[in-house]
């Protein structure tokens, strides 16, 4: 349970920790919310908040399980409806299950216009689902007028329509709204003036608005801005002003500023106030009117219930004139109004039965942010509706009878009642490939088994791949799995968890990585089975390969990624839109070798440094060491070998690894006492040697100047805990790499301090080598490095010393290397690198980072909450239904929201694009020329096939990464007249190959013109030769 002062269990909570920090974390630990409604959008919410981690949930239902219940609420079996269980007993104990820290109850007692409200006081936080207005308005009020105010939230799906509302009261103080993290901007100039001017060094934006404030560090002459905080005003990306700056000692050198994060007051209105004049967010830009115009339509469907004690009829076009009717009286009672959309409200009327999970979870995840807002303070709250639309899902639908939409008395109908029975037949008969099963991959399957995509009895199925084992940090977000999971694959756990939901999806799960080593399985006859692919990945490189696998099939492929609190789709849909492959983000910037090595200024760099040397001594060294001595397992013959004057790579570093090599735990912890000398002390000292304080560079300005830092060398303190831990963290791993046994006595201070009274410290002689200051050169190869003669005579000698000494016996010429493990805490990595870290910021006077931070850099880990998960699941399984009904390139949407300002946009793909080769030749990515061949058929028989069919005659012809033919190279004419078999040397079982073919240029002199990949098959029919 959580408790008042929670210590955070960062083996869960940890990627949520870099979303919400942990003064949110605390603040949730500390609430109560009530959640009434047990459908598909009130499950939605009570699972994002539970495995969030709030205090303790109440789930209000008074609803019992039907049959409808099962497409929308993932956590309501056929026995639940059989037994006729309420719905809120079936579901309670399964969302609890989600998370051992959150207290989970139900109450089933009646909410109605009646009820005493009073028990809503021990909440902070109310949220209704599926209530009619008049209890919502209520309700509201209520929560309004508490002090403080109880933060309510309402929202509804009905059918294609869904809408958020928000109230946390007249005065809401948001600490973060944006949830940014402040960055260090280093400055270039700042000007002795009125209004004084800061610039920018390298003219970086500074990414401040005007009235934020900022505050000054390290600045040099302008002594006097250090400390402070200035308001802005913003004059370019790149430059701003400060106020006065004009009493102040001029500014000569360095310093940067850091913005200030302010408080932000959030006032709200009740829904009563807010019906008539709504503010709205916008979602879709092209069609800017949507929001006012759902508002207008859900208001009246609100008075059709209360008038009918019951929403439209599917399909009853007389309820839907009486809906379209009822909007017109809403929309002109309205102060601002948009003109009523006669289309979408007979949609709505026509579907407000039934329900779209997909929307649920969409819009379900954007409300779960919603609540965490309002008990924590973190990021800027729903100003104060939201409302979403999915008519494309059913506008191409309207000519199908009523009948196809009319209830059939299986778990399908609410979604039946929005596409049709036909569209839900061809989800059954989905074949669907999904790469990853993480945290999109375990929503992405929760809307497969509510849709009834791949269902066994249609020959449909879903094929799962995910490498992964699951651990605990996944528990809080992937939430198919449960603590008795761990350590089992991802994948076929998913596979069981979404059967299930839907017994009769066919699941088949691997446990394969999707790239090109696994193109036997997942090869082009595996892709023509498919109807579609979805990735659930987190990474580029894999979204890149398996796109261009897409391409290269002819496949929709549906794209999703979260970070944070942001989240992404993108849908490629064959010859109608770009592909993923057709933009490429700018690659991240790498840190400087040199700035790395000497002169970091920001606590990335000692981050980054301290992750290096952990890769660099505890798992390259040790892996070259013994794939070394695997090849040569003789340390005699490479003795001889090297005596003879051969050069083997890798054989200086091994011998000096080898000559230096410790057996016991002592010698460990001399190493690292070494290790302290050498990185904190000696390279100051070398540096300061090298590049003394008053040095300055050809243009007189001074060496040591921001953002170069000067370090300060550090005195080894054992009574320093930030030393100590170095010290134990090194030396066990040192110990881990040799196979060297220790004890927890071993780790204590007293045997630790036993061991270094004997360690001998050498003295500092300050050497004339070469200190790398340029910030274009790479990091240089010290395996390749060709050795001095001295090196050379050093290693003999060495070797020669260490075959007399009996110490090249097998265990010695075997190393155990590491591989980093972020998550687990107790075995010294993160120790090492958080300590390392620290010890180099203090040295070059950088502010260290927690051990948090610390780890989310070092482990490239990517901040994750379930709430944009479930959003970005959803908006992806809308796509999909759109995608296999075949629509047109307009219904198609990409999205991307970030739910902490919150936005969400909603634009168009990118439609795809027309090449010119040539002559009116035109071609897209999507396009693949085909040539039959046999076995006779030659490159001259192929050049014309090629000419006779499209019009245009190859002048080159490349086969991956061979040359087939270019008529420069030599000897290449004489090709022509060999067979495409000969050339190409097929394997037995190739059909095909796919060919790169250029063509001649329109005029002499231009380059040869690009066209699409020609597919080459061996036989006249295609079939294996």
């Amino acid at each position: 349970m959580a408790t008042d002062l929670m210590e955070i269990d960062d083996s869960l909570y940890s990627r949520q920790r870099y979303v919400l920090g942990d003064s949110a974390m605390h603040q949730m630990a500390q609430s109560s919310v009530f959640l009434s409604g047990m459908g598909g959008l009130g499950v939605e919410i009570a699972k994002n908040i539970v495995l969030a981690g709030v205090k303790a949930v109440t789930l209000h239902d008074t609803k019992q399980c039907e049959t409808w219940d099962l497409g929308s609420n993932f956590f309501i079996r056929k026995e639940d409806v059989l037994s006729q269980r309420r719905r809120v007993e079936a579901v309670c104990p399964r969302v609890a299950e989600l998370n051992p820290y959150v207290h989970v109850d139900m109450s089933s007692s009646a909410l109605d216009d009646n009820t005493d409200l009073g028990f809503l006081r021990r909440y902070q936080c109310v949220i209704l689902t599926e209530a009619r207005l008049s209890l919502q308005k209520r309700v509201n009020e209520f929560c309004h007028s508490q002090q403080p105010p109880i933060r309510f939230i309402s929202c509804d799906v009905y059918g294609i329509c869904a809408r958020v509302f928000c109230d946390f009261g007249e005065e809401f103080e948001v600490f973060d709204p944006t949830g940014e993290e402040p960055k260090e901007v280093f400055i270039q100039s700042i000007t002795q003036d009125n209004p004084g001017v800061v610039t920018c060094m390298d003219n970086q934006p500074h990414g401040l608005q005007t009235g934020q404030s900022v505050v000054f560090r390290e600045v040099g002459g302008m002594v006097e801005l250090n400390g402070t905080s200035r308001q802005v005003s913003v004059l370019s990306s790149h430059s701003f002003a400060i106020g006065d700056t004009s009493q102040l000692q001029p500014y000569t050198h360095g310093g940067f500023f850091v913005m200030v994060k302010t408080p932000k007051m959030y006032r709200f209105e009740t829904l009563e106030r807010q019906l008539c004049d709504p503010r709205v967010l916008t979602p879709d830009f092209s069609k800017p009117e949507a929001p006012l115009q759902i508002h207008a339509g859900m208001l009246a469907l609100d008075t059709f219930q209360e008038q009918h004690s019951r929403l439209p009829n599917t399909g009853c076009l007389q309820d839907a004139e009486v809906l379209l009717k009822l909007t017109e009286e809403v929309n002109a009672a309205l102060k601002s109004k948009a003109s009523v959309n006669t289309e979408l409200v007979r949609c709505l009327s026509r579907t407000a039965r039934g329900i779209l999970p997909p929307l649920a979870a969409a819009v379900g995840g954007l409300a779960s942010q919603e609540v965490l807002k309002a008990i924590t303070g973190k990021f800027a709250p729903l100003q104060q509706w939201f409302y979403l639309d999915a008519i494309e899902v059913v506008k191409p639908l309207q000519p199908l009878s009523a009948e196809e939409f009319s209830p059939r008395g299986d778990r399908y109908d609410g979604l039946r009642a929005c596409i049709g029975d036909s569209l839900c037949l061809q989800l059954h008969k989905l074949r669907v490939f999904m790469v990853g099963c993480g945290a999109i991959g375990c929503e992405m399957l929760k809307n497969f088994a509510l849709l009834g995509i791949g269902l066994a009895k249609s020959s449909g199925e879903v094929c799962i791949t995910d490498p992964d084992l699951i651990e605990k940090s996944n528990l809080n977000r992937q939430f198919l799995f449960r603590p008795h999971h761990i350590q089992k694959p991802k994948s076929t756990t998913a596979a069981e968890a979404t059967r299930d939901i839907n017994p009769d999806l066919q699941v088949e799960a691997h446990l394969n990585k999707v790239f090109p080593a696994t193109e036997n399985i997942y090869n082009d006859s595996f892709y023509s089975s498919l109807n579609l692919v979805v990735t659930a990945l987190d990474n580029v490189e894999a979204r890149r390969y398996v796109d261009s696998r897409c391409v290269s099939n002819q496949r929709p492929l549906l794209d999703s990624g979260t970070m944070g609190t942001k989240g992404h789709t993108e849908i490629i849909v064959p010859n109608l839109t770009e592909s993923y492959n057709s933009h490429r983000d700018p690659p991240e910037e790498e840190i400087p070798f040199c700035t790395l090595k000497s002169f970091p200024s920001v606590i990335e760099h000692t981050i980054q440094w301290a992750r290096d040397k952990f890769e660099s001594a505890f798992v390259h060294k040790p892996s070259m060491y013994s794939s070394f001595w695997q090849t040569h397992s003789s340390a005699e013959v490479v003795l001889q070998r090297m005596q003879a004057g051969e050069s083997l790579e890798g054989s200086f570093q091994v011998i000096k690894l080898l000559s230096r090599q410790p057996t016991q735990w002592d010698q460990c912890v001399a190493i690292a006492r070494l290790k302290f000398e050498k990185y904190f002390k000696r390279k100051a000292l070398q540096l300061l040697h090298s590049f003394p304080l008053d040095t300055r560079l050809k243009d007189g300005s001074l060496f040591w100047q921001s953002p170069k830092r000067p370090p300060t060398p550090l005195e080894f303190d054992l009574k320093d805990s930030l030393h100590f831990a170095f010290i134990v963290s090194t030396a066990r791993l040192f110990a881990g790499i040799y196979n060297i046994p220790y004890s927890e006595r071993d780790l204590s201070e007293e045997a630790i301090t036993r061991i270094l009274t004997d360690v001998k410290i050498p003295e500092y002689r300050p050497s004339e080598k070469c200190i790398e200051t340029d910030e274009t050169a790479k990091k240089p190869d010290q395996i390749k490095m060709p050795l001095s003669s001295e090196e050379e005579r050093d290693a003999i000698a060495h070797l020669e010393q260490a075959i007399a000494t009996d110490r090249v016996t097998p265990e010695r010429l075997r190393m155990s290397p590491l591989q980093f493990e972020k998550d687990d805490d107790s075995n010294g990595h993160m120790d090492f690198v958080a300590s390392a870290s620290s010890l180099r910021a203090i040295m070059y006077s950088i502010e260290p980072a927690d051990r948090l931070k610390t780890k989310r850099i070092a482990g490239k880990i990517i901040p994750a909450i379930a709430t944009a998960t479930a959003a970005v699941a959803g908006l992806v399984a809308l796509e999909l239904i759109k995608v296999v009904g075949g629509f047109g390139f307009e219904s198609h949407k990409n999205c991307f929201f970030n739910l902490a300002i919150p936005v969400v946009v909603l634009t168009e793909p990118a439609a795809v694009k027309q090449t010119l080769i040539r002559n009116n030749i035109y071609y897209t990515i999507w396009d693949c020329w085909t040539v039959f061949g046999h076995e006779d058929f030659t490159l001259s028989d192929f050049m014309n096939a090629v000419r006779e069919k499209y019009g245009i005659e190859p002048t080159m012809v490349v086969h991956g990464v061979k040359m087939l033919y270019v008529p420069v190279m030599p000897g290449h004419s004489k090709r022509l007249k060999l067979t495409m078999h000969k050339l190409i040397k097929p394997s037995v079982d190739r059909r095909y190959v796919d060919l790169t073919v250029s063509f001649a240029p329109e005029a002499d002199g231009d380059e040869d013109l690009p066209g699409p990949p020609v597919r080459y098959y061996f036989s006249p029919d295609g079939e294996t030769p």
